[in-house]
């Protein structure tokens, strides 16, 4: 079969490599998979089942219910500080990812460099390529909290460079951009008219009194950033597959197009769901973020009393990049290792870009006895291989 070089240049996640192996291996403790643990809320579920009862089982407009571009807008002004109307957004199907996509398809032509995070999510680097884009890494290192810094965005800008993504919080490392940091990025962009893709799923995780910023809140930014955001991580909601993005209506106009040849629209079912996490209670998220806090400082303290293993704590999401530099070993053996000899399920850092070599993520999205066990598990096996 003759299949296409768009199709076969892409590699496969090195995340779900390993979550598929794990799936065929019993007693496995999972630190892999990024996603909540915790389920939906049950006035969310309640108002799917209506939305079943009430028929929303049809097509709907392709760029969403106007009840629920409503709310989002209302969310982004007084969340987010950015002053957009219903037709600035745009709720896509397939999630954040969903909405990742749309952006770049509607930006990037072929040739086109786009500047992107390394370690940073997976997605990044194969959604440029399909857009037609030549991804290009900036690198984020430990000794800098893992925070894109606009030095090194501006060593890597050429006349090519169309947009920048950006990921605050950051999915792998759990960094965040600070504001002086965005400040120094929307400089570069401005100056050489660059479009930056802010992508804030999870917003919403920050710890220790750190304050989202997002890009299009600052001056001269909201005309040249498309914000890209879900309900999968603040509401448990991974499964129901619905993002949104909010942009210069130009933009957002075009994104809905290619909605309509692709994904159509988001689930309807799944649109009534997400409208009432937005207008119900929000203890919900609340008392995530203090669990996830909880969680994130038992990992980091038990991780860094093993020999041989560091790990910075991290400001946001629910991730620990772990430094395994001290072991000797690549990030890919030393996931294998875990897993065979500790049955425990961590991703390589090398999945994420070059530059997380020597790295794991672990994600702390597990109950405390299960994060307990599996650091447990994890030291007997590193005093294995001494």
């Amino acid at each position: 079969m003759r299949l296409s070089e768009r199709a076969l240049t892409i590699k496969s996640s090195g995340i779900r490599r390993l979550f598929d192996l794990a799936q065929r291996t019993p007693g496995i403790i999972s630190l892999g998979i990024g996603e909540p643990d915790q389920d939906t809320p049950p006035h969310v579920k309640e108002a799917a089942k209506r939305a079943l009862d009430e028929g929303y089982t049809h097509y709907t407009p392709n760029a969403g219910f106007p009840d629920l571009r409503e709310a989002l807008a209302e969310k982004l002004r007084r969340d987010n500080n950015i002053d957009v109307t219903p037709d600035e957004v745009i709720v896509t199907g397939g999630g954040g990812t969903g909405a990742l996509m749309l952006s770049l398809m509607c930006l990037v032509n072929p040739g086109d460099e786009v500047l992107i995070p390394d370690p940073g999510f997976v997605v990044y680097e194969a959604a440029v390529l399909m857009a037609g884009g030549k991804p290009v890494y900036v690198p984020l290192r430990e000794e800098d909290d893992f925070r894109m810094l606009p030095e090194e965005v501006e060593r890597r800008i050429t006349p090519r460079t169309k947009c920048i993504i950006i990921n605050t919080p950051s999915n792998p490392t759990g960094g965040v951009l600070e504001e002086e940091d965005l400040k120094g990025i929307a400089e570069l962009a401005i100056r050489h008219d660059l479009f930056v893709v802010s992508d804030e799923v999870y917003e919403k995780l920050v710890y220790d009194g750190h304050r989202h910023v997002s890009m299009a809140s600052l001056p001269g930014m909201k005309e040249r950033t498309v914000t890209v955001n879900s309900f999968s991580k603040t509401y448990a909601m991974t499964g129901w597959r619905i993002g949104y993005a909010a942009g210069p209506k130009e933009l957002i106009d075009q994104m809905v197009k290619l909605q309509q040849f692709t994904m159509v629209h988001a689930p309807a079912v799944s649109q009534r769901a997400a409208l009432a996490a937005l207008k119900g209670p929000q203890n919900f998220v609340e008392e995530m973020v203090k669990e996830y806090d909880r969680r994130r400082r038992f990992i980091v303290d038990k991780l860094n009393s093993i020999e041989g293993l560091s790990c910075i704590k991290p400001k946001g999401a629910f991730y620990a990049f772990l430094n395994i530099k001290g072991l000797g070993l690549s990030s890919e053996e030393a996931a294998m290792k875990l897993l065979e000899r500790a049955k425990v399920v961590t991703v390589p850092g090398v999945a994420f870009g070059p530059s997380g070599e020597g790295y794991l993520r672990i994600s702390y999205s597990r109950p405390i006895d299960q994060l307990e066990e599996a650091c447990n598990r994890i030291e007997v096996a590193i005093k294995s291989l001494r």
